[in-house]
């Protein structure tokens, strides 16, 4: 009785009876455990919300969230941030506080059911499609400019501001600022389009239109022609654009809108010019305002270096005052600003800060001009990559045309064929050693990328390589200048080592052009231009050519004095479609890549029997040849990589000639029938040989797909007798030679049951016309788990994406009834015609957790089916798992 007194005045404080109030007392345990469960099922909701909001975002692009969902993620992270407060109060409360805390708990979990009963439903979608006007542009950190950026911006909202010129030195940020604008007016959406188009140093009128043309998805756009016919459709396409932002990025020199093809801005028409230029002459003559981007502050040139050079250095007091130093050396520039701060990411060293601090003195007081001191402060950079291999991979980048978007595997491959990446053995150890160059090359802010799989060079950090290229090495670099003819033979140096005149116009090599000696040349790059034909002398100069690049050419035959490049190691015809035969080439003892990918070529070039060293051999696509020779491919016993293309019958691989090729690493290519593959397979374990790259395809049907690690089997009808997936014997994606197995085709294979490969990596799996075919994923490719006298299979697919099934009139289910699938990635279930007798979606559990407390489907997964198969599906088992999948019709 003691207590009751206290309780009633307590009771009364907080307005609750007191009989309530009794109770939150005595029951708060179980109002703590209701809270924490409130609390794990909103974390959980939130998380698979997010998810799915994710998926529906890449797919397609140009999504953007619906309002209600982002308001509702942006609560409920609040409300999840209170109830760990609150948490951490009742952990810590005292024992007359428990009432209080009870009620505190009780009223939390309520809020929370709330927001659980209000949840965005994921059936209906959670993103509708953005605004037409364009994609994001990817762009980096920026650091202070806020005063010209909200000049800019204030210019493009003014009606009667039509041109305006954002000028400044090389550097400066220009590019950058603009790219945040260009993303900042597509999420305003006051204009109906805004365009970027980058021009460079040499501006050439038909790309400018083809850019804008690409822009605006024009169909039917005439990519040859008059450039006045271009213009006046361009003209007219961009007016029926209504109001848009044109931006013209890297303008060198004026530029005549009505040339290219564009509409004079102006107020009536609301439409703008934007351009970014290093020259305020520029902006003047193009009638623009003009907006000078100037470097940044002390302080926020600070802020940015320190941001780049890491958190250690930042708390070095005997650091500090010398790296300021530096900062101030670098004039504010925030490209200059990055590439320094990534040179010296890292260094703990003081003297090392100091060195530096007096090396980048000395090399700006030894020019003049802004433009020379900007070299400087990036050669400073380029002198302090301590791995001579990364300098000379580096000043490669520079035989792309400016701005050029460089594709990291080809520019990999252009580095192993320059013998700049040392011969390790395997091809993967070169791959590997390459992305290790382009990573440290990153990381010194030397590159950058662009998305995933190329990398770009700033043009102020290409005008610094090749100021290095024109003195040692010697390069002589005209990519992408529009050229029509071969340079003067003047402008051939006689000590020049390697040349790149690629994406060029150049159709006629004329014999008064031809260098005259060039003895010291190695490499020579004329790929993308329209040549016909090159005379018998060209070559007769070129005794040490190493590297030749012809791809995408228009050439119809090559000169006999190729045959005598004793010194080719790496002849590229790619895309020659008009080539249809080659001289011999038994006398290229030296030459160990060959492309002849994509050309007309019928036989196989005389003397390719003797390339004893050739490596890299690529024949894909090329439906005039006829057949490969029985006996050539054991001869080429170094081979590393082989592509035969896999749309020929002609052109199938025989076991017995792949199995000399034991140093085989990247294959494409058709077997006939699975004994043959399955002979094959058997070599490949007994050498212990495991393919990183492949395309294959066994039997007689072919599917187009570009997709790296895939397997195609089709049309094949002798399935219990080879044994490939039967039900006795599963040589399918075996363990060592297709480990990392991608994708797979199953197509007319109709005696086949179950398909049985290793699933670990598999991201897409496909099964068709299989009239036999009764369950999708077999015992072999489970985990069992016993659960009481339950067994419980688990199948796990961590990677599997995509899941396609069609004419499959006998499948019953996708695995076993007892199982389950363990894939959080699935995207995409795709249940076409011709499979009415599956009649259920297996169970999912998470990849994380045990048991399975609730209906559960991988949050970005979407089903696609026609209604009807969907509506006679069975949902026994799990209560509501129907609810939690998102089906969308066909």
């Amino acid at each position: 009785m003691e207590y009751v007194e206290p309780v009633v005045g307590i009771a009364n404080c907080l307005g609750t009876p007191v009989c309530k109030y009794l109770q939150y007392h005595r029951k708060i345990n179980d109002y703590v455990r209701n809270f924490k469960r409130m609390r794990d099922e909103l974390n959980c909701k939130m998380e698979d919300i997010e998810l799915q909001l994710k998926a529906e975002l890449l797919r397609p692009l140009g999504k953007i969230p619906k309002k209600g969902v982002e308001n509702w993620l942006k609560d409920v992270k609040e409300m999840i941030r209170e109830a760990q407060v609150v948490e951490n109060k009742v952990r810590n409360g005292r024992y007359l506080c428990r009432a209080c805390n009870g009620k505190l708990v009780d009223e939390k979990s309520r809020e929370m059911k709330g927001f659980l009963d209000k949840a965005p439903n994921a059936s209906e979608g959670l993103a509708i499609d953005g605004p037409s006007a364009g994609l994001p542009l990817p762009t980096s950190e920026l650091v202070g400019e806020e005063a010209v950026r909200n000049e800019i911006w204030a210019c493009l909202m003014q009606e009667e501001m039509s041109n305006i010129g954002v000028w400044g030195m090389g550097g400066v940020g220009k590019t950058t600022i603009m790219k945040h604008i260009h993303n900042d007016l597509l999420k305003q959406q006051r204009f109906e389009r805004v365009i970027w188009v980058t021009i460079s140093k040499e501006f050439n009128v038909k790309k400018v239109q083809d850019d804008i043309a690409g822009a605006l998805e024009l169909k039917n756009w005439p990519r040859e022609g008059d450039k006045l016919r271009r213009a006046a459709i361009l003209s007219e396409m961009l007016n029926n654009e209504g109001k848009h932002v044109l931006i013209l990025d890297d303008v060198w020199d004026k530029v005549s809108l009505e040339e290219v093809g564009i509409p004079k801005p102006s107020g009536s028409n609301g439409c703008k010019l934007v351009l970014t230029t290093r020259s305020e002459h520029v902006c003047k003559y193009m009638g623009c305002k003009v907006i000078k981007v100037k470097p940044l502050s002390e302080e926020e040139a600070l802020i940015l270096f320190l941001n780049k050079v890491g958190p250690n250095i930042v708390q070095s007091p005997t650091i500090m005052p010398t790296l300021k130093l530096v900062v101030k050396e670098c004039a504010g520039l925030p490209l200059t600003i990055v590439v320094v701060a990534g040179t010296l990411k890292g260094e703990d060293n003081p003297l090392i800060w100091k060195n530096a601090l007096g090396e980048l003195k000395e090399r700006i007081g030894k020019v003049e001009g802004v433009e020379a001191e900007v070299i400087e402060r990036l050669k400073f950079s380029f002198d302090h990559l301590k791995d001579k291999q990364a300098k000379h991979c580096f000043l490669y980048c520079t035989v792309y045309p400016e701005d050029f978007e460089i594709d990291m595997d080809e520019l990999i491959e252009c580095w192993i064929e320059e013998g700049f990446i040392d011969d390790m053995g395997t091809r993967k150890e070169m791959k590997d050693k390459g992305h290790v160059i382009l990573k440290k090359l990153e990381y010194n802010c030397l590159l950058e990328n662009v998305s995933s799989d190329e990398m770009k060079m700033h043009d102020a950090v290409r005008d610094m390589a090749l100021s290095i290229t024109r003195m040692n090495p010697r390069y002589m670099i005209q990519a992408g200048l529009q050229l029509e003819e071969l340079p003067k033979k003047e402008q051939w140096s006689p000590d020049v080592e390697k040349v790149s005149l690629m994406h060029n116009s150049i159709s006629k090599i004329s014999i008064d052009l031809l260098p005259t000696k060039c003895q010291l040349l190695t490499t020579l790059l004329l790929q993308h231009n329209p040549i016909k034909k090159i005379p018998y002398s060209f070559f007769t100069n070129m005794p040490c050519l190493s590297v030749l690049n012809l791809s995408f050419t228009k050439i119809e035959s090559l000169p006999n004095s190729i045959s005598e490049l004793k010194n080719l190691t790496t002849l590229l015809l790619r895309g020659c479609y008009k080539l249809k035969d080659l001289p011999c080439l038994s006398m290229l003892q030296e030459l160990k890549k060959l492309d002849l990918s994509m050309t007309n070529i019928e036989e196989v070039p005389e003397g390719i029997d003797m390339l004893i060293k050739l490596r890299y051999l690529d024949l894909e696509n090329m439906f005039t040849l006829k057949g490969i020779p029985a006996g050539l491919l054991p001869k080429l016993v170094h081979l590393q990589h082989l592509c035969l293309g896999v749309e020929k019958e002609k052109i199938s691989l025989k076991a017995e000639e792949m199995e000399p090729l034991k140093k085989l690493e990247c294959l494409t290519g058709c077997f006939e029938d699975i004994n043959e593959f399955n002979k094959f397979i058997s070599s490949m374990q007994q050498n212990k040989k495991n393919l990183i790259k492949y395309n294959l395809v066994v039997g007689k049907l072919y599917i187009h797909s570009t997709r790296d690690k895939r397997l195609t089997i089709g049309g094949v009808h002798n399935w219990a007798d080879a044994g490939i997936g039967s039900a006795t014997t599963s040589t399918l994606a075996p363990s060592a030679t297709f480990s990392h197995l991608r994708v797979i085709i199953i197509a007319r294979c109709w005696s086949m049951k179950t398909l049985l490969p290793n699933l670990q990596n598999l991201e897409e799996i496909w099964v068709s016309e299989c009239d036999e075919i009764v369950e999708i994923l077999g015992a072999a490719t489970s985990e069992v788990e016993e659960k009481g006298s339950d067994a419980l299979i688990k199948f796990h697919l961590p990677k599997l994406r995509k899941l396609g099934l069609e004419e499959l009139p006998n499948l019953k289910s996708i695995c076993s009834k007892s199982g389950v699938m363990v894939c959080d990635s699935l995207e995409d279930i795709k249940v076409f015609n011709g499979c009415d007798k599956l009649k259920r979606i297996p169970p999912f559990v998470p990849l994380v957790g045990n048991g399975q407390p609730f209906a559960y489907a991988p949050p970005s997964l979407t089903i696609r089916s026609y209604t009807k198969w969907w509506e006679s599906l069975e949902w026994d088992g799990t209560p509501n798992f129907k609810n939690v999948l998102h089906f969308n019709p066909f």
